[in-house]
C-alpha cells in the first residue's frame, strides 16, 4: 500500500465513522479493534491488514471493497469500471491482493477479484458480511473456505454460496496462488 493510499484510507475510514456519528470508542466496541489501532489507522500511522479492515468495515456496515473504493475515490459515477481505474489493495502482512471490479463500489452488487498467495489465511468475523449475500467463485487454484464449523474445499470453477453469517476464513493450503471472485449483494436488494 502506498503512502498516498495509507493517507486516503485513513481519511475514508474517519469519514465513514463520522458520517455514522460514531466515536473511536464506539467503533472499537463494535469492531473488536482497539481504540489505539483505529486512531493509528485514521492518522495514517499504520498499514492495516485485510482482517483488521474487514472487522472495521463490517462494524461500519459497509464492505471492505466500498471502504477501499472510497479511499481510491473510485466509488463515484460511471457505469464502466476500466481495469486501470479499479481500486486495488494489497494486504501488507499477507500479500492478499484484491481488486474492486464493479463500477460504483457500494452499489447493490459488488464484484471483487482476489489473489491469495500460497500458505496464506485471512480471517473475517461474521459482521464483515452480515449485511450481504455472498458467493465465492474460484477462478484459478484451490481455496479452502472455513465457514464456522464447516470447511469447503474448492477448486477452479467451483462456486460457493455462503450461509448464515458466521466467522470465516479464506485459506490457501496449496503451493501456488489462488484467484477467486467474490460476488456481494446487499441483503434486501
Amino acid at each position: 500500500m502506498t503512502d498516498d493510499l495509507t493517507d486516503s484510507l485513513a481519511a475514508a475510514l474517519a469519514g465513514a465513522r463520522h458520517s455514522r456519528d460514531l466515536s473511536v470508542s464506539a467503533l472499537a466496541d463494535r469492531s473488536g479493534v482497539s481504540r489505539a489501532m483505529i486512531a493509528k489507522i485514521e492518522r495514517g500511522e499504520v498499514q492495516p491488514t485485510a482482517a483488521l479492515l474487514g472487522r472495521i468495515s463490517g462494524a461500519l456496515g459497509i464492505t471492505l471493497s466500498e471502504l477501499i473504493a472510497r479511499a481510491e475515490s473510485t466509488g463515484a459515477g460511471g457505469r464502466v469500471a476500466r481495469f486501470g481505474d479499479q481500486a486495488v489493495w494489497t494486504d501488507p502482512e499477507t500479500g492478499y491482493h484484491r481488486r474492486s471490479v464493479s463500477p460504483g463500489a457500494g452499489g447493490p452488487i459488488e464484484l471483487v477479484e482476489v489473489e491469495l498467495p500460497a500458505g496464506v489465511r485471512v480471517d473475517y468475523p461474521a459482521d464483515s458480511y452480515s449485511f450481504t449475500h455472498h458467493q465465492i467463485w474460484v477462478l484459478d487454484g484451490e481455496l479452502t473456505f472455513v465457514e464456522g464449523a464447516e470447511t469447503h474445499h474448492l477448486a477452479a470453477g467451483d462456486c460457493l454460496q455462503l450461509g448464515t453469517p458466521v466467522a470465516c476464513a479464506y485459506v490457501n493450503e496449496s503451493a501456488g496462488p489462488c484467484r477467486y471472485l467474490v460476488a456481494l449483494a446487499r441483503r434486501g436488494a
